[in-house]
């Protein structure tokens, strides 16, 4: 792989308009030349063989003759000198320092073209050095917080180790600087006084975390041992006795539970609610060991994302310091001139190729770490901090080509199978498609969707959004498209096993009835997935699995909860799914209330069903009303107050539809009409420009935004009309298109799947935006809540 393509795979996705431009700086070379290619000839092949032909007979100089080889270095750095073409100065502008690089060479023909490249050379070094130093200050503010921290949990591990309290330390330290004094004594009456005088007095080192002492005094020196053990006593009494006062301003570990608080990060319904009532929060320190336990995890997460940032910002130094080096060499093999040592020492002694902060402060967090969060256990804690990149395994790729391929000859099968017995002609068909088809069509809804999402990780990793940290993945943990590929294609297979099971179209002649094991099928098969969905077992991605419940918890709670981006994610994608929600209603309704042994029920006359007909196409509307509710309430943003009126007023055409579609009228059919024309409009036009960024009239990109992931321009426009035309899909329910050998439930499932693939194409262009919104204020890290709050008034007053 070319250094340019491996630049760009290791850059840091949110950080990448910092790095060095290292494409435009190769576009300036190329320029330099092919200038230099149409105005200076290329050597001739007999001057160039005559070259080489001498070089091979000169005689040798030897291995050992260093007189005659340092000689030559000299001479070379003197006509280095002579020949040097660019002088690197260093100016303050702006209160800050940059570099700057002055051509000697301008005079020449085509010096101009280098004059350019070293102008913007200079540019992007300046860039990249002034971002890094500014990340350096962030990250050692950052230490600097989780120092106190540290100090705090500390002492935490005190109290909580120590429930009736902390010895006198003052009392203590006496009483051992008197035992001390007294052993050295009896060691010094016993020692004959020639072993006295070369034997060192062991200095003493009072164990405590968070502190330390300072060095002992010298004891090297013979002529002090000689004095007497007398003096070194002495001092190392004076330094256990102040011991208590060498860490400055800072307090010893006890004394800082007096200055800090709990945080109370946890977001539950009963803090929501204490919120909203103003009943003040509890930060008073319990010491138990549940609430240690709680305040570690919280650190533990804390330093691992730390750590990771170091990670990246190392790499981030180092990347661009080789992409200085690889740039002025090859401008080196270009021009024939000697510039890259001159520019690379420049390099070494700025702040970039300098700075070993960040190096220093990887090695104190991997000790602390380790030695606080992984019990001294090196691997262990190695591992947490540095987790192995995940690898697509080979079984994972062979078992979802295994499946797609079942799924497409089974597929194949079903299609032979209906058209071979006609089906479709027999009498059973008007009761199969009212009953087992939208039993069945569940599946359908939920292997698109999945088939939709891998789509979309397929084009999000290939155009580098990043998308596990936008939804807040753990790392390591996240799907690729082969896995959800998998998942989707596997429960694709069992549907259909059990479609093939089940195509009985008329009652059996003999029983008159059905089977009842294949009429059961589906039945068990939804409460297989359910189960494999709580499975509570390190199995089949169960951190995903939680993940998933955990936002959809959120979504049902949503005004109990902080609205995140997955939690509003899931919810969006929630309200693609109605028509499988209602398909969960039937199946309460079909096999709780209804004959499945004979394929009748009374559902769609019953009032009850009728009415949580509406609610069940509701809840994922309500919802995300409640979601922007409550950001309106805690951000204060007029944006989410709007949002809420959208899917207020698609909540009421939603609803207009379904009375509608039970209670065929005239007018229910106008009033629906009108507001689903509303919904649409204003929810394409919310799409294209709130969610996606689209539609900038003053854009540098007519009517798209300035800064676009895809190449193709007409990828955009493309995916705007067939947003707008999939949001009209609904006027199929409304003004009853009729399609020849169309059943009712197939038109449904058809408008439902086309539903979920404009929310599949809605899905890319919303987190497309969602990270090109990062990558322009540089957020690559999430924030993690700290669990103790310091306060900062007492700290002034010290």
């Amino acid at each position: 792989m070319k250094f340019g393509k491996e630049f760009k795979a290791q850059m840091v996705p949110e950080w990448q308009e910092a790095y060095m431009d290292y494409d435009f700086l190769k576009t300036l070379l190329k320029e330099i030349q092919r200038f230099q290619l149409r105005n200076r000839p290329p050597a001739t092949p007999g001057r160039g063989g005559l070259k080489r032909k001498l070089t091979l007979y000169r005689a040798f100089s030897g291995l050992t003759q260093r007189n005659n080889i340092s000689a030559e270095t000299n001479s070379n750095d003197d006509s280095d000198i002579e020949s040097q073409s660019i002088l690197v100065n260093s100016v303050n502008q702006n209160g800050s320092q940059s570099y700057q690089t002055t051509f000697l060479m301008s005079a020449e023909e085509g010096g101009e073209y280098e004059l350019v490249y070293f102008r913007r050379l200079d540019d992007e070094f300046n860039k990249v050095n002034k971002f890094c130093k500014a990340k350096v200050e962030e990250v050692m503010k950052e230490a600097d917080m989780l120092n106190k921290q540290m100090d705090a949990l500390i002492a935490f591990r005190i109290k909580v180790e120590n429930p009736t309290g902390w010895f006198d330390r003052s009392a203590d330290m006496t009483r051992l600087a008197s035992d001390v004094a007294a052993s050295a004594a009896a060691l010094a009456a016993s020692t004959p006084s020639g072993a006295r005088a070369t034997r060192r007095v062991p200095t003493l080192d009072v164990i405590d975390e968070g502190s330390s002492l300072p060095e002992a005094p010298d004891s090297s020196n013979s002529e002090d041992e000689i004095n007497g053990d007398g003096d070194n006593i002495s001092q190392n009494i004076q330094a256990v006795k102040k011991s208590k006062n060498i860490r400055g301003s800072r307090p010893a570990p006890l004394e800082i539970l007096n200055k800090v608080k709990i945080n109370n990060t946890l977001e539950t319904p009963r803090s929501t609610i204490k919120s909203v009532l103003q009943v003040p929060q509890k930060t008073e320190l319990k010491f138990t060991r549940e609430n240690l336990r709680k305040v570690e995890d919280q650190l533990k997460r804390a330093f691992v994302e730390f750590y990771q940032k170091l990670r990246l910002l190392k790499s981030f130094s180092f990347l661009n310091t080789l992409a200085c080096s690889k740039i002025m060499k090859k401008y080196d093999k270009i021009t024939s001139r000697n510039a890259s040592k001159a520019y690379m020492k420049m390099v070494d002694n700025s702040y970039l190729g300098s700075s070993d902060e960040v190096t220093k402060l990887m090695e104190r967090v991997e000790s602390t770490f380790i030695k606080h969060f992984s019990k001294s256990n090196r691997s262990k804690g190695m591992s947490i901090l540095r987790p192995k990149a995940k690898r697509d395994r080979h079984r994972t790729t062979f078992s979802m080509g295994f499946f797609s391929g079942c799924t497409v000859a089974l597929i194949i099968a079903l299609v032979l199978i209906i058209r071979a017995r006609k089906i479709m002609d027999n009498p059973g068909r008007e009761a199969y498609m009212k009953t087992m088809f939208p039993l069945y069509s569940l599946f359908g809804f939920i292997v698109l969707h999945m088939v939709m999402y891998a789509v979309n990780i397929y084009f999000w990793r290939r155009y580098r959004v990043n998308y596990s940290f936008i939804f807040g993945f753990k790392q390591g943990t996240e799907l690729g498209y082969r896995q959800v590929l998998l998942v989707g294609f596997g429960i694709a297979v069992l549907a259909l096993i059990c479609v093939l099971s089940n195509l009985d179209m008329e009652m059996d002649p003999k029983t008159k009835d059905y089977k009842k094991f294949t009429e059961l099928l589906p039945l068990n098969l939804v409460i297989l997935l359910l189960v494999l969905l709580f499975l509570p077992f390190n199995v089949l991605y169960r951190s995903n699995r939680f993940f998933f419940l955990t936002c959809l918890f959120h979504c049902i709670a949503a005004p109990l909860y902080k609205v995140t981006l997955p939690d509003f994610f899931l919810a969006d994608q929630l309200t693609s799914q109605v028509q499988a929600i209602r398909s969960l209603e039937f199946y309460i309704c079909y096999y709780g209330w209804g004959d499945y042994k004979q394929r009748e029920n009374t559902c769609k006359t019953s009032g009850v069903y009728n009415t949580f007909y509406f609610i069940v196409a509701v809840i994922p509307y309500w919802a995300r009303l409640l979601q922007c509710l409550r950001r309106l309430f805690e951000e204060k943003d007029p944006m989410q107050g709007y949002n809420g009126i959208k899917y207020f007023v698609t909540i009421v055409a939603v609803c207009l539809r379904t009375a509608y579609s039970l209670n065929k009228g005239i007018s229910w059919k106008v009033i629906a009409w009108v507001f689903s024309a509303i919904a649409a409009i204003v929810s394409t036009y919310w799409d294209l420009v709130i969610d996606w960024g689209l539609l900038q009239r003053k854009s540098k990109n007519r009517w798209l935004r300035d800064k676009l992931l895809l190449p193709h321009k007409t990828v955009y426009f493309t995916a705007m009309v067939v947003n707008v035309l999939l949001r009209f899909a609904w006027l199929q329910t409304v003004l009853n298109f009729s399609f020849p050998n169309l059943h009712r439930e197939t038109s449904i499932a058809i408008v439902a799947s086309l539903e979920i693939i404009r929310r599949g194409i809605w899905n890319f262009f919303r987190l497309e935006n969602e990270h090109l919104n990062n990558v322009g204020k540089y957020r690559a890290f999430k924030s993690v809540p700290l669990p103790f709050n310091y306060d900062e008034d007492e700290d002034k007053d010290e």
